[in-house]
């Protein structure tokens, strides 16, 4: 599988990535993040919505590979270099573990359905114009991506459903703009 960029990407250099991390390590000398420090990072505040403050619930719970409450710097730097430069696959397997909320390793409805509305609510705040329906959208992806009609979808199912479609693509790969955010930062500082 190829890395796909769009042509609005802006490339990251090894520069900015130290710099990311020299930042790390000022604003948590004790070298964790915690939820709330991680929330701060990506604009999440009181005026924030229930969905962007859930949605960041779910990505701080997928970076804590070890189920500790924050994020180590180990951590960190696995995310910065999966969010970043990671392969597609890679940032599809991300997004999987976004999905499932369990940690059963099979999505089913209801978390696909609950990350699809929380992300439909981001479109509709950016785009108030975005109508798409929540159950129609989580019937269509299972209709093209649950190929064993178990009700559940594996890993493999959602690899292969989004490598083959483009719309599903789109539907289940997230996106939390971390090349955009990241540059903004710097530019701040000059």
């Amino acid at each position: 599988m190829g890395q796909a960029h769009s042509g609005t990407d802006k490339e990251v250099t090894l520069q900015n990535i130290q710099e990311l991390y020299r930042k790390f390590a000022s604003e948590c000398p004790s070298g964790n993040l915690h939820l709330h420090e991680f929330k701060k990072i990506f604009g999440i505040n009181s005026n924030s919505t229930e969905e962007e403050s859930a949605y960041m619930d779910n990505v701080f719970r997928s970076f804590d590979t070890n189920k500790d409450g924050h994020i180590d710097f180990m951590e960190y730097v696995a995310a910065v270099h999966l969010v970043l430069r990671g392969k597609l696959e890679d940032k599809l397997k991300w997004s999987f573990k976004v999905y499932d909320k369990d940690g059963n390793g099979c999505l089913d409805r209801q978390e696909v359905r609950h990350i699809v509305k929380i992300i439909n609510k981001l479109k509709r705040h950016k785009n108030p114009g975005v109508t798409e329906n929540i159950d129609d959208i989580c019937d269509r992806i299972f209709e093209l991506v649950d190929k064993n009609k178990d009700s559940q979808i594996s890993l493999d199912e959602f690899l292969e459903g989004a490598e083959k479609d483009p719309w599903v693509m789109d539907q289940l790969k997230l996106d939390i703009e971390p090349c955009g955010w990241f540059i903004g930062q710097q530019e701040k500082k000059l």
